[in-house]
């Protein structure tokens, strides 16, 4: 009974190193025979923002270092459930600028943050 045992267990290693041997090499047969260039790298963009809340007041500055146009919009959560939340304008902030977003609730602030997407070309 014990040689019965021993050959299962060789068999089985010698069938998993080789499936663990065989399929790397042909993943990377099949992407080195279809691989064509690489494609390139997408180029940066988006705003830098920094928020600001104080009581019941938000201000947000983003700058755009990039050369593309990024579209930016504030979004007010006010602490109080009787307080409306708020989405500000989208505001386009071309290369180079700053652009000074503000909102408020009546009373205290929960959370804002701003949203990006990519402005026209």
């Amino acid at each position: 009974m014990r040689p019965t045992r021993r050959r299962t267990r060789v068999l089985l290693a010698a069938s998993v190193i080789a499936v663990g041997l065989a399929v790397p090499v042909g993943v990377q047969a099949a992407n080195g025979a279809s691989a064509g260039p690489a494609p390139a790298a997408p180029e940066p963009a988006g705003s830098e923002c920094r928020t600001t809340v104080e009581g019941s007041r938000v201000v947000a500055y983003c700058h755009n270092p990039y050369p593309s146009t990024d579209l930016v919009q504030l979004h007010t959560e006010c602490g109080r459930w009787w307080d409306i939340d708020a989405d500000g304008a989208a505001v386009a902030v071309e290369p180079g600028r700053t652009v000074r977003l503000d909102d408020r609730c009546w009373k205290e602030v929960a959370t804002a943050w701003v949203s990006h997407r990519p402005g026209p070309a």
